[in-house]
């Protein structure tokens, strides 16, 4: 069994930072590309970053140059800064990783539970 755990959200002013926080545990044999996927309501969950087990990293137009994201291969965790942050940046936010349990079977898909970033004054 494996779970993916964010943490790290909260309320902020706009122009402020966050750090969020995503922890795989479990039968972990590989971690593929990590993914930072974002839902605000009434909105289809999109695309913000992914970074893959290289540390190549690909971000959403509307994030670029404002957030980073990282990974800890050791720890089996993925980070997303976020600086100057925008109303238009709150959503819940979910990490995604494609993760194989053991070398002979595939990589299954999961899914954090996630977090509430919302951005306001």
């Amino acid at each position: 069994q494996v779970q993916l755990v964010e943490s790290g959200g909260g309320l902020v002013q706009p122009g402020g930072s966050l750090r969020l926080s995503c922890a795989a545990s479990g039968s972990i044999f590989r971690i593929y590309v990590m993914h930072w996927y974002r839902q605000a309501p009434g909105k289809q969950r999109e695309l913000v970053a992914h970074i893959d087990s290289g540390g190549n990293t690909v971000y959403a137009d509307s994030v670029k140059g404002r957030f980073t994201i990282s990974r800890d291969n050791a720890k089996n965790t993925v980070y997303l800064q976020m600086n100057s942050l925008k109303p238009e940046d709150t959503a819940v936010y979910y990490c995604n990783a494609p993760i194989s349990s053991a070398p002979t079977l595939a990589p299954k898909s999961y899914w954090g539970q996630g977090t509430q970033v919302t951005v306001s004054s």
